[in-house]
């Protein structure tokens, strides 16, 4: 490395590191090696039939638009028709409620830029979405960690954390990244209530929320915060921000995601985002319209719904052929994850050197938890993924991971 750029790094980029899911894509890129560690959805469901169709379209009606600047808050149909979706579970929101952004990492770069200053605290959930993470350490946040249960965040154990005066919460309630569990509905007015007395606003990041395969849907925290606080028709005395993404239901690829929020607060994240990028893919955002119109989307979610049940539900059935009793693991209702137990003093990281000597690979527990947060037991757990790969692939790989999970579990015993 330069010594003579690297003496002129801003401070703020001394403590960045890169992410270790980014990382070990490097190493799964190997044919031999099934892959349980990326957030990856499945190739094989993407749309790209409807994408062409999409495209060729997009050019032939609209080519000089869509390939021209574009304003930075979005285009607007595709604003109008997730607003028009958003109301389907409560949220009362117009287009200028909405946001466009170049996927929910770029989201959350924003409301990092927007709220953090160096050194305000920030409550999440322990574990908690890596991205996120890594979104806040640039802008030198502090972090006050509260556990999860299958029932989602121990709100039980919020007041004494949110004295300490966080800048806001980040929680993902529905089949959370990594742990794949979902907030009750109990806890979730519990949560609503707690910020509303400390004055506390949440980021509620909702990626999942429509690939549930079981059970019932359960109100958003910014509609039980409208209804249950605020009593009014909308955004404009909202606690909660929102966030979303087309990345799960359509593609990662196109890079959309979305935040909804009120509208001086979307005023100021426009700003930021002029800074950043002046605006999402014009294209991109032209075609993710003509894709998802005229009840398309709704009828590929089914689709996906339907993979992605057969998926979890084959590694849930390996898991229990294969590993042994002491371990365990949560049954998420839903989303992409799901997240394995080891016994205490386990160590993850020696765990994935097994692992990979074995052709399989998972996401160490201890990457979801941050680093200047309270103290936790990440090493002692692993995230597994459970979106992309075949179900046969899914047996075989989980009798692999098994094997590197017994042996593991031998030299503990004998150390």
């Amino acid at each position: 490395m330069s010594t003579l750029w690297k003496s002129r790094y801003a401070q703020r980029t001394l403590g960045i590191k890169s992410s270790a899911i980014r990382e070990l894509l490097k190493v799964t890129q190997k044919p031999e090696i099934i892959s349980f560690g990326g957030g990856l959805p499945a190739p094989d469901v993407f749309p790209v039939q409807r994408f062409d169709e999409a495209c060729h379209k997009v050019l032939s009606e609209h080519g000089p638009q869509a390939l021209q600047y574009g304003t930075t808050e979005g285009y607007q149909p595709l604003r109008e028709m997730i607003a028009r979706n958003l109301a389907r579970y409560g949220i009362v929101a117009s287009a200028d409620n909405v946001l466009i952004t170049s996927g929910s990492q770029q989201a959350l770069d924003l409301i990092g830029k927007l709220l953090i200053n160096r050194g305000d605290r920030i409550l999440v959930e322990a574990p908690t979405y890596l991205g996120a993470l890594q979104a806040f350490n640039v802008y030198g946040a502090q972090y006050v960690s509260v556990p999860v249960d299958e029932d989602g965040l121990l709100t039980e154990q919020l007041d004494s954390s949110l004295r300490a005066g966080p800048k806001f919460m980040y929680v993902l309630p529905n089949f959370q990244n990594p742990a794949g569990v979902t907030l009750s509905e109990g806890r979730r007015h519990q949560l609503i209530l707690l910020a509303d007395k400390y004055g506390i606003p949440i980021i509620e990041d909702d990626p999942y929320g429509q690939l549930r395969y079981e059970g019932e849907h359960i109100a958003p925290l910014v509609v039980l915060d409208r209804e249950n606080v605020r009593r009014d028709n909308g955004f404009t005395l909202g606690n909660v921000i929102y966030l979303s993404t087309f990345s799960k239901t359509l593609a990662p690829g196109i890079r959309l995601a979305w935040i909804v929020a009120p509208e001086d607060v979307i005023s100021k994240l426009v700003q930021l985002k002029q800074a950043a990028d002046l605006h999402t893919s014009t294209f991109n955002q032209y075609v993710a319209f003509e894709v998802a119109r005229d009840g398309f989307l709704d009828q590929h979610v089914k689709l996906i719904r339907q993979v992605y049940r057969e998926r979890r539900d084959a590694m849930l059935h390996a898991l229990q052929e294969f590993f042994p009793a002491e371990v365990t693991w949560t049954h998420p209702k839903g989303g992409l994850f799901l997240w394995v137990t080891m016994p205490e003093g386990t160590d993850s990281q020696a765990l994935l050197r097994a692992a990979l000597a074995e052709n399989v690979a998972f996401v160490p527990g201890d990457s979801f938890y941050p680093a200047n947060g309270n103290g936790h037991d990440g090493g002692r757990h692993m995230r597994l993924n459970f979106s992309h790969s075949q179900p046969d692939q899914i047996h075989e790989g989980i009798r692999r991971l098994s094997v590197a999970v017994k042996m593991q579990l031998r030299n503990h015993v004998l150390r």
